[in-house]
Parts: C-alpha cells; structure tokens; sequence
C-alpha cells in the first residue's frame, strides 16, 4: 500500500492561513465589543449596575440557551457557510449601534438585542469552527494548528479591550463599535476565499433533532476518555470562577494593590495565554500530546497557589506569578484536550461534541460566580481565594484516574473514520 503525501506545512497551506486570518479578525472583533459596549451603555445611556449585568448576561446566555441544538444541526451542514454568515450577521447586527447613536435613537433595549443576537452568533461560529479545521487540516497537524490559533486570541484577548479603549477615548463609544463590525466583515472576507471543498458529515438520517443531541450526549459522557476530560474542564471552570468573581476584591482588600496594579495583574492572563500558545508545541513534542494534558497541570498549575500565600508586602510579585502560571498551564492543557478530541471524534459527531463540551465547560461559570460570592462572604476572601486555587488544583484528577494518564500520544487507530485529505487551497 502507498505512504500518503506528507502534508502541506501549516505556514504554506493556503487555506488554513486563511482561516487562521478569518479566526483572528473575527476574535479581534468579539473582544473589541466586549470591552466596549458597556462602555457605550454607561457613557451614552447611563446604564445602572442591573442593566450592565443584563447586558453581560445576554451575550453569553445563547450558549446555555441553544449550544446543543446547534452543535447537533451544524453536524448536518458544510460549516464554512455557517461561519460566513454568523459573521457576517454580527457585523451587520453591530452595525445597527452606531447608526442608531447618529440619530440620537440609541437605548438600552437596542443594546440588550444586539448582544444576545451577537451571542447567538458566535455560538454558531465557535462550535463550526473546531469541527472545520479538522477537516481543513490534516490529522496531525491539529495540535500545530490550534496552538497558531490559540496565539493570535490571545493577543486579541490583549489587545483589543485597549484599542477598543482608545478608539472610545478619541472616536466615541459609537464609533468605536465600528471597529468590531470591521473586524467580522474582514473574517467573512478571509473564509469566503479558501477554496478547499468541504466534505458534509456522514450521519444517520435520524429526522429527529432531539434523538440527535442525545447521541451527541451519550457519545461524550460514555467516551472512556473525553469524559474525564468534561469532568476536568467543569470542575476547574467552577472553581476558576470562583476565584475569578472574589480575584479584584482580593487583591484590593487583602494585598491593598491599588486600582492600576491590579488591572495590570489581571492583564498578565493575556501573556500566559500567549506564553501558553507559543510553548504548547514544544510541551506535546517532547512529552507527547496527551501526556502534555495532565503534566502541565501538575507541574505548572500549582504555582497559582501563590495567589492565596500573597501577603502585602511581596503581594504584586506573588499574584504577577501565581495568576500567570494558571493561564499558562490552562492554554497548554486546553490546546493539548481540544486537538485530541478532534482527532478521535467521527466527524459526523464534531459538532454535537463540541457544543456538548461548550455547554457543560461554560454552564458551571454563572454557578461558580455565585458560589464565589457565597463563600467570599461567608468564610471571608482570603479562604475563598484557598478554595477556588485548591480545587482548580485537584482538577486534574479526573484525568489522572483515567485511561489518559497512560498514553503518550494519540493513537493512529484512535479515530474510527479514515483521514480526510485536506486541499491546501
């Protein structure tokens, strides 16, 4: 039998640079809005406490509200297409903000649709999005591919809040939305010109959605290896939410960082992450792709235990080190797991799986805000600030209990359909 052609390297194969271009415009554009419609919502309508969280609420609330079917209907479809115009959408959508602010027709009810419609968008985009770069890339170049993706978010992630800040300060909160719209329709452009031909899911024609998020279900939480990966992701998402609500009053009230130092604090995620992206590669070339999920987390993670040891007067260096070492291990953790699972899931099962994961991974994260505050107020800061480092901590053990903590690396049988042959168009 004959060997396959080695496949194009990423940095050479045409359409995956597209994509990754397309990704990185349209990241750019989500966190740019993030950062400045509530900015809008205060500056030009006066917003109240209520009414920002409203607004917080409403852009993350379609992922509980309709993950799961989408995930099951975009295993149906060429993905591509969905990803097009869920950007184009959220373009367009955003668009509307500043046209309305021109003529003094801007309010608060306005805002609160176009971030739950902005949200219901990117749920269509992100669950698309993995399943297609596993079909646009080659196999064993996924673990390449979403660290490449992973490094341009995070500068995203940096960058666009403080460019989003800028343009307010300079544009206004109005124009500065004009940005984000810029953002998407420069994605929609860079996918529409990848010229490789995507292949539909092969899928039992069921006709019945339910039955087919059922089996999405039932595929993740009986996989002997995906699920301990569901029960890590949540139970380090609960507990990272945890200390994510209590982290600012932390460092205000137990290390007494003024305002300034502890923005510059929670900043240093975004050089995690990116140290992250950038060193994922190296971790999963020298300690193999799965073993690279649980070793970064026990060797790597439990340094953000320096985040509750901080005492006032080495508290800047300690929380610079300990908040930094959590984002870090994560990314790597997260590049490693998301890879593999697209590697060994069918590709007519992508989408659910993905939306799946989406669902319970993000669904613990108003629960563990609460629980946050609960315990915050109830045993004070400092032991809430134990508890989330701790329990974040001992995430890991699900996998270490499981059959990944005797893999190296992902099977070549792992997946039970054969590979696809990507156009590197």
């Amino acid at each position: 039998m004959s060997e396959s052609p080695a496949p194009v390297a990423l940095t050479r194969h045409a359409g995956f640079l597209r994509f990754w271009a397309g990704d990185t415009a349209s990241q750019f554009g989500t966190y740019t809005v993030q950062a400045v419609l509530p900015l809008l919502a205060i500056g030009s309508l006066g917003a109240s406490a209520f009414e920002l969280g409203l607004l917080n609420a409403a852009s993350t609330f379609a992922f509980l509200l309709i993950g799961l079917p989408v995930g099951a209907w975009l295993d149906r479809l060429r993905r591509r297409p969905v990803m097009i115009i869920a950007d184009l959408s959220r373009g367009l959508l955003l668009l509307s903000v500043p046209v309305a602010a021109w003529f003094d027709a801007l309010s608060m009810t306005q805002l609160l649709i176009v971030a739950l419609l902005v949200g219901a968008g990117t749920v269509f985009f992100d669950i698309a999005a993995q399943p297609y770069l596993a079909n646009l890339i080659h196999r064993q170049q996924l673990p390449d591919g979403f660290a490449k993706l992973e490094s341009t978010r995070s500068i995203s992630e940096m960058s666009a809040p403080a460019m989003g800040g800028w343009l307010i300060q300079f544009a206004g909160a109005a124009n500065a939305v004009l940005s984000t719209c810029v953002g998407y329709f420069a994605s929609v452009l860079f996918l529409f010109r990848i010229k490789h031909v995507e292949t539909v899911p092969e899928r039992q024609h069921t006709g019945r959605l339910r039955t087919e998020i059922v089996e999405g279900l039932r595929f993740v939480f009986t996989h002997p290896t995906i699920r301990p990966l569901v029960a890590t992701g949540a139970t380090a998402n609960l507990f990272e939410s945890m200390l994510g609500a209590l982290l600012a009053l932390y460092l205000v009230q137990e290390l007494g960082l003024s305002a300034g130092v502890v923005g510059l604090v929670l900043a240093s995620g975004g050089l995690g992450s990116l140290l992250g992206a950038l060193t994922a590669s190296w971790w999963m070339r020298t300690f193999g792709q799965v073993r690279t999920m649980w070793l970064v987390l026990v060797t790597v993670q439990p340094l953000m235990l320096l985040l509750p040891l901080a005492q006032p007067e080495i508290g800047v260096a300690l929380a610079f080190v300990g908040y930094i070492a959590l984002i870090y291990a994560v990314v790597v953790y997260d590049i490693a797991q998301v890879s593999y699972r697209q590697m060994i899931c069918p590709d007519r099962l992508r989408g659910r799986m993905t939306a799946t994961m989406r669902f319970v991974i993000w669904g613990v994260l108003p629960i563990g805000a609460l629980l946050g505050g609960v315990v915050g107020e109830w045993l004070g800061v400092r032991p809430a600030i134990w508890i989330s480092t701790g329990g974040s901590i001992l995430s890991v053990l699900w996998v270490l209990c499981s059959p990944l903590r005797r893999m190296r690396d992902v099977p070549a049988d792992a997946t039970p359909e054969p590979p696809s042959t990507p156009d590197p168009r």
